[in-house]
Order: structure tokens, then C-alpha cells, then sequence
């Protein structure tokens, strides 16, 4: 697609499907050169996130608002990408920027888009960026699901395959579900699986999801579990997490080595610090093949322990 593509053919690709409305894997809404689009020049309170970016309490991603606030010079910031009805299509951090630094102007390109294509320009923009992860753009792209299913019905209707029928039959709902699959980028069976997320999870892991701490797949598991139980798996999976981050980084050796610890001395020394200190041993459960041992820095520098240890 070249950068010099007229908005008619981008239209007419965005048409093209079982279902209008959704565009095929094909289209690039990047191709849209500034050119085709009409330099403009907004006041930041005039512009507005879409819909369906509201409805999910979706208002961009933290990294994109710490860059631009590190830009010192709006003069070398982007301009905004927006709609002639000032829906934001690309650039919320800067916008969230400029509102907060109480700009009165802000540069934007405004491109003739209706709010039904304004959204899969979004979600297509926006999946090889930071932050926009496969649950955020699921989740948004299932807010097109009611139009999809009426225009699924009114296709059918309109082909003489249905008369009265109030509901998508089974195959009809697939089609759906692999629309809204590829409006996301994403796989048909994870719009299923968070689908059921949003359904059964609890809000913390919901929250989890969205900033990227929690996976789909993990958070399905996650869904079998009474909402209680799942916030105590998900504390203990986010702590194992981060023990694992530790061993990780344990693993290259320092260009100081220490001496080599002793498996049996290690584990007296931790025998006789519990007992001179209660509690000061934590043990977690964890799902490594082996048992690591992780020795604190305040177990390490303590002068009994380095006799213990045999340190110096």
C-alpha cells in the first residue's frame, strides 16, 4: 500500500470481509501519508478520545505521556493524528501532555473519518506499540460485536438465507468472533478466553491484564478459581515472578567473586540466624525443578554469618 493511497481506497479496503466494517489483515493504516490528512491546528480540549476507548476506561498508555513530557519543545513533537470530528486517532500521550501543561493550540493532522473507521485505524495503529497489548486491543475491538452481529444478520437477511431470525445461529458467531479477532491482530481463541476474563475474573487482574503483568493464558487459568482464590493465586504468581527475576539475574557471576558458599554450611547459617532472629528466614513455595536457596544481603553482611559461612 503506497503512501500516496486516497482515503476512497482505504475505505474500500476497510469494506472488505464477510462483515463490513473491520479491515482485512492487509490494511495498513500507517500508509496514510500526512499529505492525504489536512494539517490543522486544535485546542487540546477540543479533541476526545473514541467511544469505545471510554467505555473500557482505556486512556492511553503511560510510557507514550512520559515521552512526550520529556520533550521539552512542542515545536519537534508529532503532530496529533485526529478525525475531522476530533476523535484522537494516534498520539494520546501527547494530547494528555499538552491538556496538563494547559496549551492552548496543539498540532494535528484531521483526516475524513467516520467513528466506524476510526476504530479498527486505532487498533491496527496501534499493535506494535508499547503498552496497546493483545488484552487492550481485545478488549476494545469486542465493543464492535453488537454492530458486527447486526450487520452479520442484515447479510443474511439480504442473501435470503434467513426471515425473522432474531439471533446469529453458531457459524455466524464464529464469523463474528474472527472479525473481531482480526481487528485486534490476535488469534480467534484469545477474543474467546477474555471474553470469559471479563466475565469471571476479579478487578485486580483485570487491571493486571491491562498494564501487562498478567497474560491471557495465565489469567484463563486464573478464571477456574473462585474470584477470592484468584487474587491470592495472582499475589503468589506476581511474588514467584519476581523471585525468578532475581535467581535470573543471580545467575552471571559479579567480576568479584565470592567465595563459594558451602550447601551444608549455608544451611546451618540459616538455622542459627532464624533462631537468633524469628522470622528473619522467609520460605516461599515455588515451581523450579531444583531448589535455589536465595541468601539476603543483610544474612551475607552480618559478622556472624561471615564466620559461619567462612567469608573471611
Amino acid at each position: 500500500m503506497s503512501a500516496g493511497l486516497n482515503l476512497r481506497a482505504i475505505r474500500s479496503s476497510i469494506a472488505v470481509g464477510t462483515i463490513s466494517g473491520i479491515p482485512p489483515q492487509s490494511f495498513n493504516p500507517n500508509a496514510m501519508s500526512r499529505l492525504e490528512g489536512s494539517p490543522v491546528v486544535r485546542s487540546p480540549q477540543q479533541l476526545r478520545l473514541h467511544r469505545a476507548l471510554e467505555e473500557v476506561g482505556w486512556t492511553g498508555v503511560i510510557n507514550e505521556f512520559n515521552e512526550a513530557a520529556r520533550l521539552s519543545h512542542p515545536s519537534v513533537i508529532d503532530p496529533i493524528l485526529i478525525t475531522t470530528n476530533w476523535t484522537i486517532l494516534s498520539g494520546f500521550g501527547r494530547w494528555r501532555s499538552a491538556v496538563l501543561d494547559g496549551r492552548f493550540e496543539i498540532n494535528c493532522i484531521e483526516y475524513p473519518l467516520s467513528e466506524d473507521e476510526s476504530l479498527p485505524f486505532i487498533l491496527t495503529h496501534h499493535q506494535t506499540r508499547c503498552g496497546w497489548n493483545d488484552f487492550v486491543r481485545i478488549r476494545l475491538a469486542l465493543t464492535l460485536e453488537p454492530n458486527l452481529q447486526q450487520k452479520a444478520l442484515d447479510n443474511m437477511r439480504a442473501g435470503g438465507k434467513v426471515k425473522g431470525l432474531a439471533n446469529l445461529p453458531e457459524a455466524q458467531h464464529i464469523d463474528v468472533r474472527k472479525e473481531i479477532a482480526r481487528a485486534a491482530g490476535v488469534g480467534d481463541r484469545n477474543v474467546s478466553n477474555v471474553r470469559t476474563i471479563l466475565q469471571r475474573t476479579h478487578p485486580i487482574l483485570i487491571g493486571a491484564l491491562k498494564e501487562g503483568t498478567l497474560t491471557i493464558n495465565r489469567a484463563i487459568q486464573f478464571c477456574k478459581l473462585p474470584k477470592p482464590d484468584q487474587l491470592e493465586e495472582f499475589i503468589r504468581y506476581s511474588e514467584e515472578r519476581a523471585t525468578n527475576r532475581v535467581i535470573r539475574r543471580s545467575i552471571p557471576q559479579p567480576k568479584e567473586k565470592r567465595a563459594s558458599l558451602d550447601v551444608v554450611a549455608v544451611l546451618d547459617a540459616l538455622q542459627r540466624q532464624e533462631a537468633r532472629q524469628p522470622g528473619s528466614v522467609a520460605v516461599r513455595e515455588g515451581r523450579h525443578k531444583r531448589t535455589v536457596v536465595l541468601i539476603g544481603q543483610d544474612l551475607l553482611d552480618g559478622p556472624h554469618s561471615q564466620k559461619e559461612l567462612k567469608l573471611k
